[in-house]
C-alpha cells in the first residue's frame, strides 16, 4: 500500500509545457494510451465515501497491459492525497468476471493519452483527455518536491484540480 501525493493542472499548451520539461532536463518515459474503466456497486458506495475501484488497460509501444487500483478517500494536505493500491492483472475478462460477482459494475470509461516525463524526483504526465482538455499531473514522495517541479515549470500561479478525471468526466457528461 502506497500514499499517492499529486498536483492536478488545467493547461493551455502541452507542447509548451512539453519544451519546459525539455529545457529542465526531464527525461521522457513512455507515451501511453490508457483506457480507464471504473466500478462501483449499486449504491454507489465507493463514490458516495470518495474511493475509486479501477481497471485500467494501458497500451505502450504497442504492448497491452492491465492494473486494477483502488484509491482511498482524499486527506488533507496542499495537494491530491490519498491512499492507492493497485496491482497488474494478467487477465482482464475474468477480473471483470470477478468484480460483477462480488457485486460492482462498470460505471464509467475514462480515456486519455498520456505522455510520461520524470523531473526532480517527480512523475510529470502529460494528459489529454477527449471532452475535458489537456491536464499537466505531478505525483512526487511528498508536497515540496511536487510543489518545486510546478514552479520550474512556472505552474506555480495555475489552480490544483483536486477533482479526479473520473468525476470531471462525470460533471462534463451531465452538463451535455
Amino acid at each position: 500500500m502506497s500514499v499517492e501525493i499529486e498536483a492536478k493542472l488545467k493547461v493551455d499548451s502541452l507542447p509548451e509545457i512539453e519544451r519546459k520539461l525539455d529545457e529542465a532536463g526531464a527525461e521522457f518515459m513512455a507515451e501511453q494510451q490508457q483506457t480507464d474503466y471504473h466500478f462501483d456497486d449499486a449504491g454507489a458506495t465507493l463514490t458516495t465515501s470518495d474511493r475509486c475501484l479501477r481497471l485500467r488497460r494501458q497500451m505502450v509501444a504497442g504492448s497491452e497491459e492491465h492494473f486494477l487500483t483502488y484509491k482511498g478517500p482524499k486527506e488533507k494536505s496542499s495537494f491530491k492525497k490519498r491512499v492507492e493500491i493497485e496491482t497488474g492483472i494478467d487477465d482482464a475478462d475474468s477480473m471483470r468476471k470477478l468484480l460483477s460477482a462480488l457485486g460492482y459494475e462498470e460505471t464509467l470509461v475514462v480515456e486519455k493519452k498520456r505522455r510520461l516525463w520524470r523531473l526532480g524526483g517527480c512523475e510529470v504526465a502529460l494528459d489529454r483527455l477527449p471532452l475535458l482538455g489537456d491536464f499537466v499531473e505531478i505525483e512526487g514522495p511528498n508536497d515540496e518536491e511536487i510543489a518545486n517541479v510546478q514552479n520550474r515549470l512556472g505552474l506555480e500561479t495555475l489552480p490544483h484540480i483536486p477533482k479526479s478525471y473520473a468525476h470531471l468526466m462525470k460533471e462534463e457528461q451531465r452538463k451535455t
